[in-house]
């Protein structure tokens, strides 16, 4: 049986996610950030016969993550969900838990990255970073502006307003570089964070200023911050130049994470 969660399944949702905190970094910082009655989030759960939680479905806006521990019937369930959703453009998820859904859409774009986890600061350059601050919400144009020029972004991810919601309601932070002009530089970004842990997103260099070490000087404040926090630290990588990178600053690679996206059908 499947049915929306609510308010009062709260510790039980989050005790099952915990079974596999690495994998649910997502659904745990959205539920813990955006609860249950969220216009923009809906939280489902998939019950066996004896009443126990088995699966969790979480919507954010267009974007599904499924997680359950065996196939079967909470496959077909998701999949319902999904699928009666016009709005639905993107399943995400460890390689194990999206397989179940490459028919979902008619048409679909595959995108395949690998899931780090930083252990701790071992690596990371000395913490004396000079020259990185924290952004604040009057930052976030200043931000957009340097994200739009990251070909490999997603345009949502340079939205001013969307930049200023996770600096506002703290579920990411964002820490930057800036020239002699005050224009940003570099940034490194979190997003989903709570108190267990954070993903690191949205790292990027103005081209411009590349091969000089304002990447590993962001991100590594980063690091250093969160993890003085107790907190696990994760991200994903594409290619191998940056998994050089992140692998010599003491991330280890911890599994394959797949993103379906619905291709628009045009006439």
């Amino acid at each position: 049986m499947i049915r929306k969660l609510m308010e009062k399944d709260r510790e039980a949702v989050l005790t099952f996610l915990r079974e596999e905190p690495l994998l649910n970094l997502f659904q745990i910082g959205d539920i813990r950030n955006y609860g249950f009655n969220s216009s923009i989030q809906t939280v489902y759960g998939y019950f066996d016969t004896n009443h126990q939680l088995t699966g969790v479905l979480l919507r954010y806006r267009q974007h599904y993550l499924p997680y359950f521990k065996e196939e079967g019937e909470v496959c077909q369930s998701f999949l319902d969900v999904i699928k009666t959703d016009p709005a639905a453009q993107m399943i995400s998820g460890d390689e194990r838990l999206v397989r179940p859904f490459y028919r979902c859409f008619n048409e679909v774009e595959k995108e395949m990255t690998f899931l780090c986890e930083l252990i701790d600061g071992t690596h990371l350059p000395s913490n004396e970073l000079v020259g990185v601050k924290r952004a604040t919400v009057a930052d976030a144009p200043r931000i957009a502006t340097l994200i739009q020029m990251i070909v490999e972004f997603h345009s949502d991810s340079a939205n001013v307003q969307n930049i200023r919601q996770k600096i506002k309601d703290e579920s990411g932070r964002i820490y930057y570089i800036e020239n002699e002009h005050k224009e940003v530089i570099s940034v490194a970004q979190s997003t989903a964070e709570n108190e267990e842990s954070a993903m690191i997103v949205g790292v990027a260099t103005h081209p411009l200023y590349r091969r000089r070490g304002f990447m590993t000087q962001t991100l590594s404040k980063l690091c250093y911050d969160l993890l003085a926090e107790q907190k696990r630290v994760c991200l994903f990588y594409d290619n191998e130049a940056a998994g050089r990178i992140y692998h010599r600053l003491g991330f280890k690679t911890m599994g394959t994470w797949v993103m379906l996206r619905r291709v628009q059908q045009t006439r």
